[in-house]
């Protein structure tokens, strides 16, 4: 395939704006319980960090990588959570929903009897990260629930072209004490050392990788935290 033609191919998967509304919807489309939803970070400053709503289960981030960092994470450390999926080129820019299977299905958080996220968890409990992958890749149902979305927002929807894509969505938990990174275009679960609260967890990470140069200031980060009513 030419290089022109690799352009113009639609996304399977487009990219989703990283608008905790849009994500909430979705989320609670496919099958999350409506008792949480997807918070907005506006600052890394206590007093902004106070306005979330508790508990807070998972973070998510958007971010533009300088350097490759694709190198981390190991398979061997795949049983340290009860979920993670590798994320191909067929997923193309599948991250952000990836991004929220690896939150939700590594939390504590109710997911409705008989919903798309339901039937997912249950169909791929014991299969590997590769074949997690396939399976996403193959359910034409959930594919069409994230092109619905994808054109959700403020943005103009992107549906082809790679290299208009500038950002990518992980997952960061804490499992057994330990802050862990779920991002499936790595080796397997990055595990970053020892952490209690995963809101503060993630931002030291983050700030680190911003002094490292790692990452792009034009970053946003989102919570999996309970819902407010």
């Amino acid at each position: 395939m030419t290089k022109a033609a690799e352009e113009e191919k639609e996304f399977q998967w487009p990219p989703l704006e990283s608008n905790p509304e849009i994500f909430t919807e979705y989320m609670h489309r496919i099958g999350l319980s409506p008792t949480c939803a997807i918070g907005e970070v506006f600052g890394f400053d206590e007093d902004l960090l106070a306005f979330l709503p508790q508990p807070i289960y998972g973070v998510i981030v958007a971010f533009e990588r300088i350097k490759n960092d694709r190198d981390k994470g190991s398979a061997e450390d795949v049983s340290k959570v009860q979920f993670y999926m590798d994320q191909t080129g067929s997923l193309d820019n599948a991250c952000g929903i990836i991004a929220c299977l690896h939150a939700s299905l590594n939390a504590p958080v109710d997911i409705l009897p008989d919903s798309v996220l339901d039937k997912f968890q249950k169909e791929n409990a014991t299969k590997s990260p590769a074949e997690r992958c396939v399976s996403l890749e193959q359910n034409n149902g959930f594919k069409n629930i994230h092109k619905g979305f994808a054109m959700k927002g403020q943005s103009q929807a992107i549906t082809s072209n790679q290299d208009n894509v500038k950002h990518h969505f992980v997952a960061f938990v804490v499992m057994d004490g330990k802050l862990i990174e779920l991002d499936g275009t790595k080796k397997g679960p990055n595990v970053i050392g020892y952490c209690e609260d995963v809101q503060r967890g993630s931002i030291v990470e983050i700030q680190k990788r911003l002094a490292a140069g790692e990452i792009s200031y034009q970053l946003s980060m989102m919570t999996l935290n309970a819902a407010a009513f």
